[in-house]
């Protein structure tokens, strides 16, 4: 049994950060300087050329390093970490909980009923005028 591991695939990393960046290729390509099918051949290969690897890195807003060592687990840990620890601790990862201090159907109300008095009063001075003339 080999425990050789399989050689990291950058191009790939870089297509499944872009796509979940929600980039598009002709987005990236226009970013760095180069046509779609540059972009396409950079994904489709194993190894890209460092300068062009930071500049992606840049682009897609992460780091070289993130681009290397991208794994579809990390990924989900991630965000299952974040969102387990938001909801316990608030997104900004402060300990205060962020609760409303009002009903929002009540502020709902409280607009409506301002509005309708709003347009009473234009009824009324409309009608004022109306009796000038």
């Amino acid at each position: 049994m080999s425990t050789a591991t399989k050689p990291k695939h950058i191009g790939r990393n870089i297509s499944r950060i872009r796509e979940l960046r929600g980039m598009k290729q002709e987005a990236l390509a226009d970013a760095i300087g180069v046509s779609q099918q540059s972009i396409s051949n950079i994904e489709a290969s194993e190894t890209v050329d460092p300068e062009k690897l930071t500049e992606i890195a840049k682009i897609l807003g992460v780091t070289v390093e993130a681009l290397e060592n991208f794994t579809e687990e990390s990924v989900f840990n991630f965000f299952n970490n974040f969102y387990d620890n938001s909801s316990n601790t608030g997104a900004q990862g402060n300990t205060q909980n962020n609760h409303c201090t009002f009903n929002p159907l009540d502020k709902v109300v409280e607009l409506y009923e301002r509005l309708v008095q709003a347009e009473k009063d234009k009824v009324e001075f409309l009608e004022k005028l109306m009796k000038g003339k």
